[in-house]
């Protein structure tokens, strides 16, 4: 079983960058797909990004393509999530989640662990 803990979200202003760090322990995140999901208040979690188990493939959903990067660093057992270009409608609780499988996919039915959550807030 994995632990994840997100740290990184902090108030931003529009345009500005960010960088979302997930600390895994108990096992390793080469073992898992990870992702970030965000929601915002009165809405549902979202998919924002992913990787696979084997790291040779990530994918994001539409509104944060060419402008959020999703990475995993093995040897600090660490996922990121860089964000650039950021906008309002970017404001909400980030969550990391890891899948057993190999691919996760964008639904969060598909992953079976999550961090807390990282509260990013973009101000106009």
């Amino acid at each position: 079983q994995v632990q994840l803990v997100e740290s990184g979200g902090r108030l931003v202003q529009a345009g500005g960058s960010l960088r979302l760090s997930c600390a895994a322990s108990g096992r390793t995140v080469s073992s898992y797909a990870m992702a970030w999901f965000r929601q915002a208040p009165g809405k549902e979690r979202e998919f924002v990004a992913g990787i696979s188990r084997s790291g040779a493939n990530t994918y994001y959903t539409d509104s944060v393509k060419g402008r959020f990067t999703i990475s995993r660093d093995n040897a600090k057992n660490t996922v990121y999530l860089q964000m650039s270009s950021l906008k309002p409608e970017d404001t909400a609780v980030y969550y990391c989640a890891a899948s057993q499988n190999a691919y996760g996919g964008g639904s969060y039915h598909q992953y079976n662990y999550w961090g807390q959550g990282t509260q990013v807030t973009v101000s106009s």
